[in-house]
């Protein structure tokens, strides 16, 4: 009893007609072409998803924050309309206001920089004038012109602020 070459066909087996094997490769060819369209196609369609979800992003990734500043403008909105010019009045609706903005701003992920008596940072601050301020260390913020603004880890618009002069 011969052992099976596990390298090729038994040395008594007969090779197999070529016609055979002609069709067999045939078979072969073509189960790999249509499982190249199905790749093609899959890819294609998985390309046209992500535009698709990408243009979405695009269009609507602000619905979120703009809604949330709508109440924002009912409220300018509604102390405009107010009657009468009570100053009392229309600053403490413009206060409510301002936290009620503050409030969507910090929801949104936005951060005031208030660098009063900070150290000035070029990454963080503009420095819009040098002046001389007896009693503060030279290089801190005397002044903030302009609160700056991070969102999470980036820069939005740094603070506009005046410098401590070297008194030398």
């Amino acid at each position: 009893m011969t052992e099976p070459n596990p390298t090729g066909p038994a040395p008594d087996a007969a090779p197999p007609a070529p016609e055979a094997r002609v069709a067999e490769l045939e078979a072969q060819l073509g189960e790999a072409r249509a499982e190249h369209l199905r790749l093609l196609a899959e890819a294609e369609n998985q390309r046209k998803r992500w535009s698709r979800e990408a243009e979405a992003a695009r269009k609507f990734g602000a619905e979120r924050l703009l809604s949330d500043l709508l109440p924002v403008l009912d409220s300018l909105e509604a102390g405009l309309k107010a009657p009468g010019a009570d100053p009392g009045k229309l600053r403490e609706g413009m206060a409510m206001t301002q936290r009620l903005l503050e409030k969507v701003l910090a929801a949104g992920g936005a951060m005031p920089i208030d660098p009063a008596g900070a150290a000035f940072d070029p990454e963080q601050h503009q420095a819009m004038s040098l002046v001389d301020a007896p009693g503060q260390a030279p290089g801190s913020v005397v002044t903030v012109f302009q609160k700056g603004w991070r969102l999470h880890e980036r820069l939005l618009r740094p603070a506009m602020v005046a410098v401590a002069r070297d008194p030398q």
